[in-house]
């Protein structure tokens, strides 16, 4: 059964940094990708990384690259998005989804409620 429960978000100031978390099931991972993707408000959803069964994450957004570090952590059954030097435009609601491969433009199948960054002096 898919399960994917997202913690971690909350408020930051312009340069600090959160560590998002996915709580997901074995089969979730076994049987699907996962990824990361955004919304923010008055904007399209934004598709951040996502990671198959090679675990080498593949970053989709310029913006974040080089800032935000995908792993996940079979035993514990964790996905992570680590954010690093976060800006104003990185607020929104994140989400861990599945995907049946990696890659920008697969479809996100199932996703959890999100968490909300807010970065804000």
């Amino acid at each position: 059964q898919v399960q994917l429960v997202e913690s971690g978000g909350g408020l930051v100031q312009p340069g600090g940094s959160l560590r998002l978390s996915c709580a997901t099931s074995s089969y979730t991972l076994d049987y699907h990708s996962i990824a990361w993707f955004r919304q923010a408000p008055g904007k399209e959803r934004e598709g951040i990384a996502c990671m198959g069964s090679s675990r080498t994450p593949t970053y989709h957004s310029e913006s974040v690259k080089g800032r935000f570090t995908m792993s996940r952590d079979n035993r514990k059954r964790m996905v992570y998005l680590q954010m690093t030097n976060l800006k104003p435009e990185d607020t929104g609601t994140y989400h861990c989804a599945t995907q049946n491969m990696c890659s920008a433009s697969a479809p996100f199948l199932a996703w959890g409620e999100g968490t909300e960054v807010i970065v804000s002096s």
